[in-house]
């Protein structure tokens, strides 16, 4: 038989249960559709997450220091730890699983002046990688580099709201500003960024000056230690080396102080990157369960296929005792129902799939909300969802088929449809 005639007896068969056909077929579609919603929804959901994670600080890990729970080195309990302005240094060393480990040094209630205006503002240092750590982007100028660290240049760089508040429609650029009556130069302005967390507060609404200059100029008081800091930055190598980077600094930095590494009360570590890890096994799993969903419609689709085209095999069987009594073979009987089955299962499977994309494509194209990058189908769902579609074809396909080809051609000319 002609693949045409093929086409038109398919339709036909279908077009004769119209509503039965229907149903059945938008098993199917909608089980390629919810497999590649539920999917691409859940990949949106994870990556508007890291999105807004980065707009805090890419794979970072903020240390604090704290007071001892544990007995250590014959030291008592209970004693308060800080951080030493060198600490870093050391601790980079004995940490190979860390690529950045930085110093942070911040003054609040600094009074803060330019030509136009005036406000309290925090003030914050760092060694120049803090920009690329803590997701700092420059619309204007430069952030400090290791020439403005290692002369302790009076340079400063300006968070977004900062510079409107100081400057409002006035060029920054170029201008001085005073922190508590000591000039310093902007040499860059930051540009704007939704952050959605925070330990210190917005970083649009800060002043960066480098760590050098903030010591010589800012330095603690007493009966504060001078060379004491706030918190260390620290950055893994890779996102499987985070727990060995977090182990090492711990290791470190309990030799420095002398407490025991096992002491979180001691060194708290805000960790961003097992926060966005928890994050991902939780989406990952309802990911996989709303796929979950949408296969078990993938697979009863396929069942009412089979049910479709068994009646089709009943209502047809004495078509098929004539077509084998004028000289069809078996193999071209089955050939006939297997390609008419999955006809049905690819028609309705590749609606679904055009449906799927289609509503991705629309909804990309919306404003979407904070935490949430769009609905975005991977090509790991694609594969799946044509896997188990030729899968669902080919269960759905072979039961029916076998069964026409048995047909015995003298009792199929007896047969009566409906009795």
């Amino acid at each position: 038989m002609a693949f045409r005639d093929l086409f038109r007896d398919t339709i036909e068969t279908l077009w004769a249960h119209k509503l039965r056909t229907f149903l059945t077929m938008f098993g199917i579609a909608w089980g390629i559709i919810s497999i590649i919603l539920m999917v691409a929804a859940g990949e949106g959901l994870r990556v508007g997450q890291e999105r807004q994670m980065e707009t805090f600080g890419k794979d970072i890990m903020i240390v604090f220091a704290g007071r001892t729970s544990m007995q250590a080195g014959g030291m008592r309990a209970g004693r308060d730890i800080h951080w030493d302005s060198t600490d870093y240094q050391i601790v980079e060393a004995q940490s190979p699983s860390c690529e950045y480990v930085l110093p942070e040094l911040q003054r609040s209630e600094i009074n803060i002046r330019s030509p136009y205006n005036s406000a309290t503002l925090e003030v914050t240092s760092s060694l120049p990688p803090f920009a690329i750590i803590r997701s700092i982007s420059v619309a204007e100028g430069r952030f400090y580099n290791w020439n403005d660290q290692n002369k302790a240049h009076r340079v400063a760089f300006l968070g977004s709201d900062v510079a409107k508040q100081l400057f409002a429609s006035k060029e920054s650029l170029g201008g001085t500003v005073y922190l508590n009556d000591i000039p310093y130069t902007v040499i860059g302005v930051m540009e704007h960024k939704e952050q959605n967390n925070s330990y210190d507060g917005m970083d649009v609404t800060k002043v960066y000056i480098p760590f050098s200059t903030m010591e010589q100029d800012f330095p603690d008081l007493p009966p504060a230690q001078p060379h004491t800091i706030d918190n260390l930055l620290v950055t893994p190598r890779s996102f499987a080396k985070d727990e060995d980077c977090q182990g090492q600094v711990r290791r470190s930095l309990g030799l420095i102080h002398h407490f025991d590494p096992r002491d979180k009360e001691a060194a708290s570590i805000w960790d961003t990157v097992e926060n966005a890890r928890e994050f991902r096994t939780m989406t990952d799993g309802m990911k996989y369960f709303l796929g979950a969903v949408g296969i078990v419609s993938l697979l009863l689709g396929g069942i009412g296929v089979m049910n479709i085209m068994l009646v089709a095999v009943r209502e047809r069987t004495r078509e098929i005792g004539i077509r084998k009594a004028v000289g069809a073979t078996s193999g071209a009987i089955l050939w006939q129902f297997f390609v008419e089955t999955m006809m049905v299962v690819f028609l309705s499977g590749g609606f679904g799939m055009g449906v799927a994309y289609g509503l991705c494509w629309l909804v990309d194209l919306l404003p979407q909300p904070q935490f949430f990058a769009g609905l975005l189908p991977t090509w790991q769902s694609g594969i799946l969802s044509t896997g188990l579609l030729g899968s669902v074809a080919l269960l759905a396909a072979l039961y029916p088929a076998r069964r026409a080809a048995s047909v015995d051609p003298i009792e199929s000319l007896r047969f009566e449809a409906g009795g």
